[in-house]
């Protein structure tokens, strides 16, 4: 990257990649510093970023993203945050009740993530968690939607496309990458709803949007800034990428308009 305040530039194999009309980022979780670095560089270029560097940056610190999704009354489980296993007493009074979900805040992929089924399991997890110097999340488990979520994907203002993931078989992380199950599912008006505000309030016009069915209505677990496209495009038989073209399509056309 050239950064001026003349003529920002981008470079890759040790040619200019000259001013694109539009980037689609796509940032691997372990990528995220350099890979916002290179998005503010093409929002320097004023090229026009379907994720803008803010919203990737604030949907990829879990615990930032449902500080904002909370501050903004979006419904999700009843979540804490400890730093030290001294704290493990008040963050089970927090979210109160046992068992509890114990995540990574680094984690992808149902990696990191732990159930545990008592209060002596919860303060081992913390203990262990804590000495590897990583910070935890803690959330409510949602027994009636146990090994169950919904991935919807959001294209500007719209769900594209939705699929419905469940666990093997003694597992409770319905992930892909751990071996889950993936349907086409029907989001009803209230789901569609939230997902798409939630997706708005990050910033996001493509998201990847997780959501469990509760007992109290559609609760949100993640905002995803780089959702993955196959599972989705194969369970749905919706070409998502196509989706995504012709938002930047429009999108450009109104841009060019306005300008």
């Amino acid at each position: 990257m050239n950064i001026t305040s003349r003529k920002p530039m981008v470079y890759y194999g040790g040619e200019s990649l000259g001013k694109p009309d539009a980037v689609i980022p796509r940032i691997g979780a372990s990528n995220t510093f350099y890979g916002t670095a290179v998005v503010r560089q093409f929002e320097m270029m004023n090229s026009y970023c379907v994720n803008s560097s803010v919203s990737i940056s604030n949907s990829r610190d879990k615990l930032r993203s449902l500080q904002i999704l909370a501050k903004a009354g979006i419904n999700m489980p009843v979540t804490g945050f400890a730093s030290h296993t001294k704290d493990i007493e008040g963050v089970i009074e927090t979210v109160g009740s046992i068992p509890l979900i114990m995540k990574l805040l680094q984690g992808t992929q149902g990696q990191g993530i732990v159930l545990a089924e008592t209060r002596k399991a919860a303060e081992s997890v913390m203990s262990a968690f804590r000495q590897l110097d990583a910070d935890i999340m803690v959330q409510e488990f949602i027994k009636e939607s146990s090994g169950t979520d919904i991935r919807a994907f959001v294209v500007g203002n719209r769900v594209v496309a939705a699929m419905e993931r469940t666990a093997p078989d003694g597992e409770f992380r319905s992930n892909v990458h751990r071996g889950g199950r993936i349907e086409k599912v029907a989001l009803t008006n209230e789901e569609m709803n939230i997902v798409t505000e939630a997706s708005n309030i990050l910033g996001l016009s493509v998201a990847g949007v997780d959501l469990m069915r509760s007992d109290r209505g559609p609760l949100i677990l993640e905002v995803n800034s780089s959702p993955g496209l196959q599972g989705i495009e194969s369970s749905s038989n919706v070409n998502v990428a196509d989706e995504i073209i012709s938002f930047i399509e429009q999108k450009k056309e109104n841009l060019d308009v306005q300008s």
